[in-house]
């Protein structure tokens, strides 16, 4: 997103907590981007002070695993001021609403818009220090900010870069949308053994069998249910695909093996990446809690969460974003609505 973004000609900070991690933009000035995008985007600033990295910018883009969302908002709150817009790229399931709460325990102040994506826009892999490769680009991604009524506002700002990005309902809307709940932890889950053969195959057209997607229509389905009781009309991951990259089929299945988006996409080599460590205690745990909540069973979802918490010898129903760690567990529908738009604080 930095490489692609200055590419485009916009002056970019770009910050990371490891110095490691960025010595390559730092040395070379900036970022190789291939594929889809090609050309070489200079980096204003590269950094590991987070102070330095937003002073002055309208636009914070969190291009993070969910899991550091909020180490993310514990250190970037003291430095915030009025006006900015910060945009979770994704925020998976309930992003936006774990940051602002952090901000607010932490007694910040400062008057700015918490928003969050659906997804992230790029099909993308790190190819080399300062050098990415970009498969694919989605065409449609939904938005949404804590305070509903701001989404305006958030769009304006980012279609000055990415007309890819619509409004959203609300950000209940965007997190019950999170598409990478559904394809990340179970082909993760049910290629296990490949992946840790450390065998190179492709992780969404080998690694998806006929088989391996209706495992995931049924987790979409419970997704979709789960929606349903906070009355949200979430889509499924089949209309998804037509959305994000224009690819159809008559079920998930064939969608997935037409979009070319991910036709290259290797699996991962390990089972301990955020496929898992972020989809499942921030995508999956989520849902599972909501609906358990509401009295809707996700025997799918849970045997996922479960299976996962034995593979990685964690407890993500523990460690996850649950409804008692959003400090949402004794809302009512009607509160949890307005919560939704921002008519809570």
């Amino acid at each position: 997103m930095a490489g692609h973004l200055a590419i485009m000609g916009n002056t970019v900070h770009l910050y990371n907590r490891g110095e490691e991690r960025i010595w390559g933009v730092k040395s070379t000035g900036g970022i190789e981007v291939e594929g889809e995008i090609n050309g070489f985007g200079h980096i204003a600033v590269a950094t590991n002070s987070m102070e330095e990295a937003i002073s002055g910018v309208e636009l914070i883009l969190v291009v993070v695993p969910a899991i550091a969302h909020k180490w993310v908002a514990e250190q970037i709150g003291p430095f915030l001021k009025d006006g900015q817009i910060i945009v979770l790229n994704p925020g998976r399931t309930f992003g936006a609403l774990e940051f602002r709460q952090v901000l607010h325990r932490n007694g910040i102040t400062a008057d700015v818009t918490i928003s969050e994506t659906q997804t992230f826009i790029y099909a993308s892999r790190v190819v080399g220090p300062g050098h990415v490769h970009i498969f694919g680009i989605k065409h449609s991604i939904p938005v949404a900010s804590v305070r509903a009524h701001l989404i305006p506002v958030v769009i304006k700002k980012l279609r000055q870069f990415y007309p890819q990005f619509v409004p959203g309902d609300n950000i209940f809307k965007t997190s019950f949308d999170n598409i990478g709940s559904i394809f990340h932890p179970a082909l993760c889950i049910l290629n296990a053994g490949w992946i840790e053969d450390d065998i190179d195959f492709k992780f969404y057209h080998q690694g998806s069998t006929e088989s391996v997607a209706r495992v995931l229509e049924s987790a979409d389905n419970e997704r979709i249910t789960v929606a349903e009781a906070l009355g949200i009309r979430a889509i499924s991951a089949h209309q998804w695909f037509y959305m994000a990259y224009g690819t159809t089929g008559n079920n998930l299945y064939e969608a997935m093996r037409k979009n070319p988006g991910y036709r290259e996409i290797l699996a991962p080599k390990t089972l301990k990446m955020r496929y898992i460590e972020e989809d499942v205690p921030y995508s999956l745990v989520p849902i599972a809690s909501i609906g358990n909540m509401f009295g809707v069973p996700t025997p799918t979802i849970n045997s996922l969460i479960h299976f996962a918490s034995i593979l990685n010898q964690q407890d993500y129903f523990k460690n996850g974003r649950t409804v008692e760690s959003l400090g949402i567990e004794k809302l009512s529908l009607r509160e949890l609505r307005l919560l939704a738009i921002g008519e809570k604080h």
